[in-house]
């Protein structure tokens, strides 16, 4: 039976879920999966159905796919499913004594509950010149979108940060017959979510393709002619030329409304969420991108994780919590990425390994790197290498342990290793 919500507002909804990515529509697919019968509202603020993100600065970019093939579903789906879709709405304020959001427009919509998948906004660059035109960051259809209407005048690109985001972007261009030059702040690329063999590989095939990877290098501004992006200047005064620049430095977890409603958080990681995603506000779900949790793969580590497969488990950890049939958030963190004919496929985290062992040779592009933390295996990072991702991911699961030896050899299967 649909619940009843208190007062008087526009439209009422069981359960409103703010956020269209991922996320959002995984909450929704995973609820009626489990049988809930009450109303439900995905508010979206762009105005498509809910869409695949990672395909922008890979296919989309590329124009390999077009638009209607990154649905994640149509929109018959939707209907047949009796989930209503509101687009194009920015949700501004939440209410959670009357159990109402509030959107930009001054439409107010009550909730019995709210799941809270609204993702993060691209971080800005700070400096002078980041809001010139041809200054661009890769988070929304509508961003690729301006992309690929400028490209046509466009030789030399400038991309800031080295990241999966900028790699995957640089890669994309490159191909496109682009001159592209990627500045990372850090000694290495990826130096958040790989280890240094990674990094040093994809610095080889991007400089092999002739990408300029600048490392350790700060950016001082952007310059403009005539409002528009003509170079960027580093601290050095070292001018880069390009017409345009791509900005792919992380985001920042879109949690106003819910922080201002008193929703505990920590300042720029997100809302606190506990093991069934629910935050320190009454009926009020997170997931996705901007949930803080103690991660179990983290050594319990209170951490966000910006990824399909945290969003996926995430709507259905939610999903069944509001249903009555609780259960916690434990899965093994996956990643992917997608740079020239290369798929890295990375299972676990990294971060505090104590030993990190290649395994296969890099030489041969297909390898894999095991990272483990006090003899335990807690991640691997898997070049065209999906025997290794496959079985490494149970390996991680079980905590599995083996011996340095077992694990660099590419002729012991990793599954035996469990």
């Amino acid at each position: 039976m649909p619940y009843k919500t208190q007062g008087t507002i526009g439209a009422s909804f069981d359960v409103v879920i703010v956020g269209a990515g991922h996320a959002g529509a995984q909450a929704a697919i995973a609820l009626r999966q489990n049988k809930f019968e009450g109303t439900i509202a995905i508010i979206g603020d762009e105005p498509e159905l809910p869409y695949e993100r990672p395909p922008l600065s890979k296919d989309y970019l590329s124009g390999e796919k077009s638009f209607e093939r990154l649905l994640l579903r149509p929109a018959k789906f939707w209907d047949e499913r009796n989930v209503t879709i509101l687009p194009g709405r920015q949700v501004v304020a939440v209410d959670p004594s009357a159990k109402a959001i509030t959107t930009e427009d001054g439409s107010r919509f009550g909730y019995h509950r709210l799941i809270w998948a609204a993702g993060g906004e691209a971080r800005r660059m700070r400096c002078l010149g980041g809001d010139l035109q041809g200054v661009h960051s890769v988070r929304k259809r509508s961003d690729v979108d301006q992309i690929l209407a400028e490209l046509p005048a466009v030789q030399r690109v400038a991309v800031i940060g080295g990241g999966y985001i900028g790699l995957e972007a640089a890669a994309v261009l490159t191909k496109l017959g682009k001159t592209v030059t990627v500045l990372e702040a850090q000694n290495r690329v990826l130096a958040r979510v790989a280890g240094p063999a990674i990094s040093r590989f994809y610095e080889a095939e991007h400089r092999a393709h002739g990408v300029d990877i600048r490392l350790g290098t700060v950016v001082e501004a952007i310059e403009g002619t005539s409002g528009t992006a003509s170079g960027v200047r580093l601290a050095d005064g070292e001018v880069i030329p390009c017409e345009l620049v791509i900005v792919g430095i992380g985001i920042i977890p879109s949690v106003d409304p819910l922080v201002t409603a008193g929703a505990r958080h920590r300042p720029d990681h997100g809302v606190w969420v506990d093991a069934f995603c629910c935050t320190s506000l009454p009926d009020i779900y997170a997931i996705g991108d901007c949930a803080l949790h103690a991660n179990a793969f983290a050594d319990g580590a209170e951490i966000r994780l910006e990824s399909v497969q945290n969003a996926n488990d995430m709507a259905s950890v939610a999903a069944k919590a509001i249903i009555g049939t609780p259960e916690s958030y434990r899965s093994v963190p996956w990643f992917w990425s997608n740079q020239y004919d290369l798929r890295l496929q990375t299972a676990g985290l990294s971060t505090g390994h104590d030993e990190e062992l290649v395994r296969g040779d890099p030489e041969a592009r297909s390898f894999s790197v095991v990272y483990l933390k006090k003899g335990r295996v807690i991640a691997l990072d898997c070049v065209n290498a999906a025997k290794d991702y496959v079985g490494g991911k149970r390996l991680i699961e079980a905590g599995g342990r083996a011996t340095a030896e077992q694990l660099a050899d590419p002729t012991i299967a990793l599954k035996d290793l469990v």
